[in-house]
């Protein structure tokens, strides 16, 4: 490619921050949870690039002609890959399009087709834009992609902060992760934090229910928890971890856990994972020790403890029946019950239709 700005290029990224900023001077956005993605374009040539630099294209071949007819002929753009099922984003059918067989994906790409939202430019025709401030960037970015028809789409995008709080609360049911405030002055700025980004966070109480070791720490310090919870029949269904722990803590969780090491399998619930190796043909819920795309290599290994402790962990949304992200450690809950940590404690957003957001520029 013989572009004003060519790959690989990191993009920008953003500080999480616990409320919107006040003042003039900043642009809001809700903030789309996907995959990052820049994406070349030179005249035939197009190169989907994933954040960590890797291309996409082959895992999405059904947006290769959509932006080709639809971009300009030299063009560099800023976006993420999302996909919307039943009216809201759906991160775990997104996962599953990284798949080695190409049959495989061809046939996800029509079950489960995939969608562009656009919302900076870094390059438009021969001009490089990255020291454009981002309201030009932004208004250029209306004027060529404004239209765009599906599957590509611009970002909604306000200077108002009443609206963008107001998208924070309606939005979250259709999946999107929060908002991002973008200085109006500010210029594109690969790899570095100088967005801001306001994200949903709620607490609930888990059944910890074991433990992984730290990396390259086995028997000296405690990696994560794996923290469950009951559903309507009783099973402990695991929800994710927590991992929010300073070396010191980590040290000091060896010694607090090491009491509910002791005969944690008898009666467990997860005991049969603990027994038997992972099994990928198994389609129920993910197993603390099963193996997955993003975890190849890994040591997933985990270690029993009797479920008998309680801890209140703060999370951001949940996908399907698990926590989307890593649950942050908030304190140990000794005074509640294990069999009291269930779902029904989880605050459910309705939906909102992601065609509403589209249309909301």
């Amino acid at each position: 490619m013989q572009l004003a700005v060519n790959p690989p290029i990191l993009p920008m990224l953003a500080n999480r921050v616990g409320e919107l900023p006040t003042g003039d001077g900043w642009i809001y956005e809700p903030k789309w949870d996907g995959f990052r993605t820049l994406i070349f374009r030179d005249g035939d040539e197009l190169f989907i690039q994933s954040r960590d630099e890797k291309p996409l294209e082959r895992y999405f071949p059904e947006l290769v002609e959509p932006l080709k007819a639809q971009l300009p002929e030299r063009a560099v753009v800023d976006g993420e890959i999302v996909i919307a099922l039943g009216g809201a984003l759906d991160f775990e059918a997104l996962q599953l399009r990284l798949h080695p067989a190409a049959s495989r994906v061809k046939l996800l790409a029509k079950e489960t087709p995939a969608s562009v939202v656009f919302f900076d430019i870094l390059c438009a025709h021969d001009r490089d834009l990255r020291t454009t401030p981002f309201g030009e960037r932004r208004a250029m970015l209306e004027s060529l992609l404004g239209d765009a028809a599906a599957p590509l789409h611009l970002t909604p995008a306000t200077r108002d902060r009443a609206v963008a709080a107001d998208w924070f609360r309606r939005f979250e049911g259709a999946g999107l992760d929060g908002v991002i405030a973008k200085p109006e002055r500010g210029v594109y700025e690969p790899n570095k934090r100088v967005m801001l980004k306001v994200k949903h966070e709620r607490e609930c109480d888990c059944v910890v229910a074991g433990f992984r070791w730290h990396k390259n720490a086995h028997g000296t310090a405690i990696g994560s928890l794996l923290l469950g919870l009951f559903d309507d029949v009783g099973n402990l269904e695991h929800v994710g971890v927590c991992a929010s722990f300073t070396a010191a803590k980590r040290r000091e969780l060896v010694e607090f856990l090491a009491p509910y090491r002791s005969d944690a399998l008898v009666g467990h619930p997860w005991r049969a994972w603990a027994e038997s190796q992972p099994n990928e043909n198994e389609a129920v819920h993910r197993r603390p020790g099963m193996q997955s795309r993003w975890s190849q290599g890994k040591d997933l290994s985990w270690e029993p403890l009797r479920p008998e402790l309680v801890a209140q962990v703060a999370y951001d949304h949940m996908q399907g029946s698990r926590f989307r992200h890593t649950a942050q450690f908030r304190r140990w809950r000794k005074d509640k019950a294990p069999r009291d940590c269930t779902f029904a404690q989880l605050e459910v957003v309705p939906p909102h239709e992601l065609a509403a957001i589209f249309a909301g520029r």
